[in-house]
């Protein structure tokens, strides 16, 4: 074995290295002296930069600086390292080099691996689960609010009063109430979808029903009840493009797209055959103004009393209602007319969040996201009726319809008899935790989800194929099939009678209700409408809705807002 030794140049040039001798290697030093040189002027510069910072740092205190700044310089070149390994790993597995032509075979084989690759993907995406759905699930009011532990009154000890009587509710300050807006949905039980029977070429059913509302047969009725996750029923607007277009209750192209626009809360209520006179909601902010849709439903003959009465303006509003003029109506009579916005809002208002139905005989005088969350938000529901102001037994409540003359008595035994049969019995304590069979409904508060709209448009086609009167109607949607999915019952209280108001929370998103029989939205009602229009009309007929309360029994009539 041979060591190297340090071979010497032949002479003090830069000339080529000696040969190697006897096996060794000679490498080259150079042993003429350095030439001495002038040191570059930059290196004189850094000198003195060097020595005026190890000068003045310890005095200037930027020896941390200093360190900071190493720091970060380290820092990024770490990162930058960092990604350029992450760029190549992303990069080299796509980089193929070909000396050569490409030959079919080699194409195809690529062609092959790839579209694995891509089987790999979609199978690994495939698997990979949906994100659950958010929904909204309710809040308690913080500690001490006022509004927390809330309870009302008792009634004034007067037998004679049978109606709506004041009380006072608790709502929140309107900047509480609007930052406790849910931002997600409420959970639907079971349906998940729902989608709305369309059909040009109608065939009438067994009896009863129009050709707007389809004439659904009796056997699709009793299918409509069966919850599912899927559903496709009647709900009104059979024919035609979309509701409000060749439809019947047709809407002119405009005023739809105004209603397609509102996407939050929407306020609503109706005046057919110029029955009534249009009173302005009061105590509104201004931001319910600019953010909620306020909607007066009207017809023809409803529209040409208020041009006479030079209360139109140049936006078609009256106040805060804007003016909706329908035309083609289905039906003959002005109360089944004005069903179709009171229980199919969601239809006309496709991307609203939240509606409320008003009666046009009633005022409106509070914020309607101050009911909202009274209402809705607060309990965790997603419905809310007002409760009849006296009756809650359908039968009774028949009765009394038969007696003031509503409608066609031979109509109404009809209806009973026929609800009798499926099994409708007299209200009592058994059925807790309805507490009431019948509603006054003057006043409706709904979030648009799949199962409250599925129980309007049952309570519609019931509405659609019997009497106008909704109350005796109302039952049957609820008393079916959707009863399943409500809350179980709680036990009844010995001193119930009549019951309290129902009030379902939805504490756990696998009881949640459809509806809710809730507090009292109630006014007092009115026998006959007034025809007469103009001043000699006195409104002292129809009671406003006031600061007013939830009644809980019978002998606790309040009015709402």
């Amino acid at each position: 074995m041979t060591t190297g030794s340090l071979g010497l140049r032949s002479s003090g040039s830069y000339g080529s290295l000696q040969q190697i001798q006897n096996g060794s290697l000679w490498l080259p030093i150079q042993t003429t002296p350095p030439v001495s040189r002038k040191p570059p002027k930059m290196l004189k510069d850094k000198e003195k930069l060097y020595h005026w910072i190890f000068k003045f740092a310890p005095r200037k205190k930027i020896g941390m600086l200093l360190l900071c700044l190493v720091s970060l310089a380290v820092f990024m070149w770490v990162l930058i390292v960092g990604k350029g390994e992450d760029a190549r790993e992303g990069i080299i597995p796509n980089i193929n080099i070909v000396s050569g032509p490409i030959s079919e075979e080699k194409v195809n084989m690529n062609e092959t691996s790839s579209s694995q690759i891509m089987d790999l993907k979609a199978s690994a995406n495939a698997t990979l689960p949906p994100p659950p759905p958010v929904f909204f699930t309710g809040y308690k009011l913080p500690p001490g609010n006022p509004c927390e532990h809330f309870t009302l009154p008792p009634p004034p000890a007067d037998k004679k009063r049978t109606g709506p009587r004041p009380c006072p509710v608790c709502y929140l300050p309107l900047e509480d109430a609007v930052a406790l807006m849910p931002n997600a949905p409420s959970f639907s039980p079971v349906l998940k979808d729902l989608t709305y029977i369309h059909e040009e070429n109608l065939t009438k059913s067994e009896f009863g029903g129009s050709e707007f509302g389809g004439y659904p047969s009796l056997r699709q009725r009793s299918d409509s009840y069966d919850i599912r996750e899927s559903m496709s029923v009647h709900c009104g607007f059979v024919r035609g493009v979309k509701p409000g277009q060749q439809t019947g209750f047709d809407i002119n192209d405009s005023d739809l797209l105004e209603m397609e626009t509102c996407q939050g809360v929407v306020v609503a209520s109706a005046i057919f055959g110029a029955f009534d006179l249009i009173r302005q909601p009061k105590n509104i902010s201004e931001y319910a103004q600019k953010n909620v849709c306020f909607h007066m439903f009207v017809d023809e003959e409803t529209e040409a009393f208020l041009r006479n009465s030079s209360a139109f303006d140049d936006e078609k509003k009256v106040g805060l209602w804007r003016i909706i003029v329908v035309r083609n109506l289905p039906y003959s009579d002005p109360r089944r007319n004005g069903k179709i916005p009171k229980l199919l809002l969601h239809r006309l208002f496709p991307n609203a969040r939240y509606s409320m139905w008003i009666d046009a005989k009633l005022e409106l005088v509070v914020d309607p996201f101050q009911i909202l969350e009274r209402f809705l938000w607060r309990k965790n529901a997603t419905f809310a009726i007002s409760r009849h102001y006296k009756r809650f037994d359908v039968f009774v409540e028949a009765e009394a319809n038969k007696a003031a003359g509503k409608y066609d008595n031979s109509s109404i035994d009809f209806q009973i008899e026929f609800y009798k049969k499926e099994g409708l019995t007299p209200y009592s304590v058994d059925k807790l935790p309805i507490t009431s069979d019948v509603p006054e409904g003057c006043v409706i508060v709904k979030e648009h989800i799949p199962i409250t709209n599925l129980f309007t448009c049952l309570w519609f086609n019931e509405v659609d194929r019997f009497t106008s009167r909704d109350q005796i109607s109302f039952s049957t949607g609820y008393h079916r099939d959707l009863l399943e999915h409500w809350p179980p019952p709680s036990p009844p209280s010995p001193d119930v009678h009549p019951p309290p108001p129902l009030i379902l929370h939805n504490e756990n998103l696998n009881k949640t209700s459809a509806g809710i029989l809730a507090d009292s939205i109630i006014n007092s009602p009115i026998k006959k409408f007034p025809t007469r229009r103009g001043k000699d009309r006195k409104s002292r007929r129809h009671r406003k809705i006031v600061g007013g309360g939830s009644k809980l029994d019978a002998s606790t009539n309040q009015n709402f807002v």
